[in-house]
């Protein structure tokens, strides 16, 4: 049996690291930075920055941290440009001359967001050498039973074609399909109704 529990402070670097090797070879993650050498340097500082983040939610892990979902609640799935200069520094430092395509990203996924309320599942990964366990699985359906609690349903989108079967065994539904502007990478947008 799988345990997912809430991620504690402590779990913070082995989570930025786990997220980091997970998306590796994301579409996205791979157009903010096309030099692999320098994604493979820079991934586990954007996650710790996104773990810090206030607008996320919950922050669902496995028990050893090798598996996690960041979720932003209803309401808060749009950084708000008082949280993005809040993080600035760290933000430049991590990003440097990928900004511009890190931002243009952003507000395409934005762009994309439901008219109405939801939950967000911003992040969810699950380390490479762990994949295949159920771990991811197991992350997503614990926020899902939150989410279903709350009465509100799940929006996600994925740069991983592959990924869109995963997520419709777990009741989320295609409401599209898009690209980023600029030869961005293609992207699934999906929702999941309440008790999906």
């Amino acid at each position: 049996m799988v345990t997912i529990r809430e991620a504690q402070a402590g779990d913070r670097a082995a989570v930025a690291t786990m997220l980091g090797r997970a998306f590796a070879d994301d579409p996205a993650m791979s157009y903010i930075f096309p030099d692999a050498t320098r994604r493979v340097k820079r991934l586990p500082s954007l996650f710790a920055l996104l773990f810090d983040s206030d607008a996320v939610g919950m922050r669902l892990v496995s028990e050893d941290a090798d598996a996690g979902t960041f979720w932003r609640p209803p309401g808060q799935a749009h950084v708000p440009m008082t949280a993005m200069l809040a993080q600035a520094i760290p933000l430049l430092t991590t990003l440097g001359t990928a900004l511009p395509r890190a931002l243009r990203l952003s507000h395409a996924i934005e762009a994309h967001f439901p008219a109405e309320p939801f939950w967000y599942l911003h992040i969810a990964g699950v380390d490479p050498a762990r994949q295949g366990q159920g771990l991811g699985g197991a992350s997503i359906r614990a926020g899902l039973a939150r989410c279903d609690a709350s009465g509100v349903p799940a929006y996600l989108e994925t740069a991983t074609e592959s990924n869109v079967g995963l997520y419709a065994r777990l009741g989320f539904e295609l409401t599209g399909e898009w690209s980023v502007p600029k030869g961005g990478p293609r992207f699934w947008s999906m929702m999941r109704p309440v008790g999906g």
